[in-house]
Formats: structure tokens, C-alpha cells, sequence
């Protein structure tokens, strides 16, 4: 009889070690509450979304791979002095006064003598606009489909919510303008001022141009869940940013009251600081006031999208 009972409580006994064992590991697992962590990986989340699936970095770079082909090739400015298009009647101009006045001509006009290394280095700024707008996209679908609510029961912050969609919408935006100047430099993108500090100096505008405006559209779509909305937003603004930019135009040719607007888009000082680092070409302001005014633009937008995700970000 004992040792039935003795064999009982030894049975018992291995049965509480074994219920106890989960328990212990389980009490010395830690669940990591910093800041850093839940914004890492409400970042790679969306990324994912992105890097998981090709295809859609290939669509994304169709469009402005077109227009470095097909606009920036079939717009060629510099071609009507030198193709002998150019012909004033009664006046036998020799041809390499004409080569020398078109390159006088681009060289005060555009800043530099050929219109595609101009226009290359507007396409890199309108990529990182386009990448950015679709940041508010991102939490509407978020929304829609619940996945919104159960982030806000979660211990991560809202501003850490809103910085790693933003985040990872920079992210993004950089990759593709790095494709798309390795894409220009085969095409014919003059790389004579190219330098490791123009070139880093180039991404550090887009970085700030990109987190401005990504948090610019996601501060729209805070409290939307209708897509249909953020797209009709998306379509009011990108025309009238990208065109009123010095983007594919020189702002010196355009109407003063179009030149003014010009002077407060932050597309313009991107491609600005951009052009001057890369190019050489002499900028509408100096590289010290784009780098200024495009981090004033960063950090304001980027404070006013955290500051209103603790106020509009609710379930």
C-alpha cells in the first residue's frame, strides 16, 4: 500500500517538475518593450511587403525609367542647333558656331550642356515624391482590414506607428533613385562632378525631402478609410509638385508667379542641392539653404504627423 502511495506521489512529483519546467523558461523570457524595437518591426513589415514581392519594385520604376528614355532622349534641346535643324535663311552659319552656341546657350539656360543629365538628376526627386505619396495609403488598408486596431492594443507607441511607415517609405524611396541613377548613367548621364561626397550628399537631400513629404501624406490619412479619397489626393498633388519644380524645367524660364511657388517646394531645393553635387551646374540658392530648408521641412512635417497620430490614431 505504500508503495503504491510512495509510487503516486513520485508520479505526482514528476508530473509537477514537468508542469514547472514550461513555467520557469516562460517567467525568464523577456518581451522587449523598447521604442526601437517596435518601430524595427512595424518598419520591416512594410518592407516586406515590398522586397518580398519584385514585381512591384519593377512597376515602380517603369514609369520613370520611361520618362529618362523616352523624354529625356526625344527632348533633346541641345540637338536643334547641332542636327543643322537650325538654319536662319540668307545666313550660312558654320557648324561649329553653332556647337558653340548651343552649348552657351544650355550652359546659362540649364546649367549644364546636355538636357537628359538635367533631367536625370528631376527624376530622381520625382521617384522618391511618387514612393512617398503612397505612405497614407499604407495605413488606410491598415484600417480597413483590422490590423490597425491591434497594433493600438499593443504596448508600441503611435509614434512609433507613424515613424515606421514613414521609415520605411524613405527607405524605399532611396533604393529606387539609386536604381534609377545607376539606370541614367548608361543613357547617357554626364558623371564628369561625380564624387562619393556628391553622391552621398545627393541622398541626404532625398532623405529629407522623402521624410517630409511621407509624413505630409500619411498626416492626411490618419483618421481616412477610404482609399479612394487618399488616391484623389495623391492625384490633386503630385501633378502640380512635380511640374511646379525645377524638376524638368529651369524655374528661370517660367512665369513669376509659377517662380514663386517654385521657391517653396521642397522638390526644387532636392533637386537643386542634387544638380550642383553631381552636375556642377550652379544652383537657384546656395547648398547650405537647400540642406537647411529642406531639414526645417523634414523635422516640422515629422513632428506634426507624431503629434497628431497621439491625438487622431484611435481604433
Amino acid at each position: 500500500m505504500s508503495d503504491n502511495i510512495n509510487s503516486s506521489d513520485s508520479d505526482s512529483g514528476q508530473k509537477a517538475v514537468l508542469v514547472q519546467k514550461p513555467m520557469k523558461k516562460w517567467g525568464n523570457e523577456r518581451i522587449d518593450r523598447s521604442p526601437l524595437h517596435g518601430l524595427w518591426a512595424l518598419t520591416n513589415r512594410e518592407l516586406e511587403k515590398w522586397y518580398k514581392v519584385p514585381v512591384l519594385l519593377l512597376l515602380s520604376l517603369i514609369q520613370p525609367v520611361i520618362w529618362l528614355g523616352l523624354f529625356g532622349k526625344a527632348f533633346n534641346i541641345g540637338s536643334i542647333f547641332t542636327d543643322g535643324s537650325f538654319n536662319i535663311p540668307g545666313l550660312n552659319i558654320p557648324k561649329n558656331v553653332l556647337d558653340q552656341l548651343s552649348a552657351q546657350l544650355m550652359q546659362s539656360t540649364f546649367g549644364t550642356t546636355d538636357y537628359f543629365s538635367f533631367l536625370a538628376v528631376g527624376m530622381l526627386s520625382f521617384v522618391t515624391l511618387f514612393t512617398a505619396m503612397f505612405s497614407g495609403m499604407s495605413i488606410v488598408w491598415d484600417r480597413r482590414f483590422g490590423f490597425l486596431d491591434k497594433v493600438l492594443s499593443t504596448p508600441v507607441s503611435r509614434g512609433a506607428i507613424v515613424m515606421g511607415k514613414i521609415l520605411s517609405s524613405v527607405i524605399r524611396s532611396l533604393a529606387q533613385a539609386a536604381i534609377i541613377l545607376v539606370i541614367a548613367v548608361p543613357l547617357g548621364m554626364d558623371v564628369g562632378h561625380f564624387s562619393v561626397l556628391g553622391i552621398l550628399g545627393t541622398f541626404v537631400a532625398l532623405f529629407l525631402m522623402t521624410l517630409g513629404f511621407s509624413a505630409l501624406f500619411l498626416m492626411l490619412a490618419l483618421r481616412s478609410n477610404d482609399w479612394q479619397s487618399q488616391m484623389a489626393i495623391m492625384n490633386l498633388l503630385n501633378l502640380p509638385l512635380l511640374f511646379g519644380s525645377n524638376a524638368l524645367f529651369p524655374s528661370s524660364i517660367m512665369p513669376t508667379w509659377l517662380q514663386d511657388f517654385v521657391k517653396i517646394n521642397p522638390i526644387s531645393y532636392a533637386t537643386d542641392a542634387g544638380r550642383q553635387l553631381l552636375l556642377g551646374a550652379p544652383g537657384f540658392a546656395s547648398l547650405n539653404f537647400d540642406f537647411i530648408y529642406l531639414a526645417g521641412f523634414a523635422i516640422l512635417f515629422t513632428t506634426i504627423g507624431i503629434v497628431m497620430s497621439w491625438r487622431l490614431l484611435t481604433k
